[in-house]
């Protein structure tokens, strides 16, 4: 499945990035393609380009804050989901995440 995922959160340093290498290490054990954007202090890092977006089976926002430039989601339905989850049990937070999109 390919997957896009944006993280962020109140503090904008911890919780992304822990959030972020979850999905990745929970991603990579399900087999999922995935590109994890991350929002925080330091700005947007590793940018989501339109064509990830529109490629994306599915959409997560781990975030507890505004999603910035959320306009380039238009039309999309992403998931939303607290970055903790993620950093609590990657697994089951991705899980979670699909099971909402079936």
């Amino acid at each position: 499945m390919k997957i896009v995922a944006i993280t962020a959160c109140a503090g904008g340093i911890a919780h992304s990035y822990m959030a972020a290498e979850a999905l990745k290490k929970s991603a990579r054990l399900a087999g999922d393609d995935i590109r994890i954007e991350i929002q925080g202090s330091m700005g947007i890092e590793h940018k989501l380009t339109p064509e990830e977006i529109d490629e994306a089976e599915l959409i997560i926002f781990a975030v507890n804050i505004s999603v910035e430039q959320r306009d380039r989601f238009e039309n999309k339905n992403p998931v939303l989901m607290d970055p903790h989850e993620f950093v609590v049990d990657g697994e089951k937070a991705l899980a979670k995440a699909k099971e909402s999109r079936e």
